[in-house]
């Protein structure tokens, strides 16, 4: 499994290179912005015509991260649908496709912007969800500890033997942790952003993913 091992708030969590955060000791397993229904939602709307193969590639990486953390909790962070009309639009295979995954699970979907109220899937709906001592929600709250939210999509550059690398990342300082998408074709907002620099400290660090995650400063 490609992850990174860090403690956070005192608790030991995996940064997998998929965007997905572990928790070993509660065996749960969060993912944020999946963003599924993309492509649907971006042809309504006469938007950029994307590949409608986007659903498909996410649910395959959170079937296979499911598959080898054997996670017994999943919490989807919000915006796990584009928007509420990419629920009804899902193909019937995916829908059966997200029930299977479901079941056996305990399964917390949190209320994100693209996607308020309640979904026709099984699972809980929550503004927010506590497991001591994190507090996962959609949005980073000025004022917090132990928060791990989504939201933003952000990415982070490195410089390796003069090539310069992006990739999304997990953010994070003493306080709160901010997941990268995990959805594809979500782009992303760059560490540097002002939202970032805002809301972190300076000693925030970044974990980028991919084929083997790596931990840096935060780029400012």
């Amino acid at each position: 499994m490609n992850k990174y091992d860090f403690v956070f708030t005192g608790v030991s969590l995996q940064a997998l290179g998929s965007g997905a955060l572990y928790w070993p000791t509660k065996n749960l397993l969060c993912v944020s912005d999946l963003h599924l229904g993309k492509a649907n939602r971006m042809a309504r709307h006469g938007g950029s015509q994307l590949p409608p193969y986007d659903t498909c590639e996410t649910l395959n990486r959170l079937s296979h991260d499911l598959d080898v953390t054997r996670a017994s909790t999943v919490i989807c962070l919000g915006d796990s649908f584009d928007d509420l009309t990419a629920i009804k639009s899902l193909p019937e295979n995916q829908r059966v496709w997200i029930t299977q995954l479901q079941a056996g699970r305990r399964w917390i979907w949190i209320e994100g912007n693209h996607d308020p109220g309640n979904y026709s899937f099984n699972g809980l709906n929550l503004p927010e969800f506590s497991e001591f001592p994190l507090t996962f929600a959609h949005i980073a709250r000025s004022k917090t500890t132990g928060e791990v939210s989504g939201h933003y999509h952000p990415k982070a550059t490195v410089n390796i033997n003069g090539r310069s690398i992006t990739r999304p990342a997990f953010l994070m300082d003493d306080n709160r942790l901010i997941m990268p998408a995990y959805g594809t074709y979500t782009g992303g907002l760059r560490s540097d952003n002002r939202i970032f620099t805002k809301l972190l400290q300076e000693t925030a660090y970044a974990i980028l993913t991919g084929q083997k995650p790596v931990q840096i400063p935060m780029p400012r």
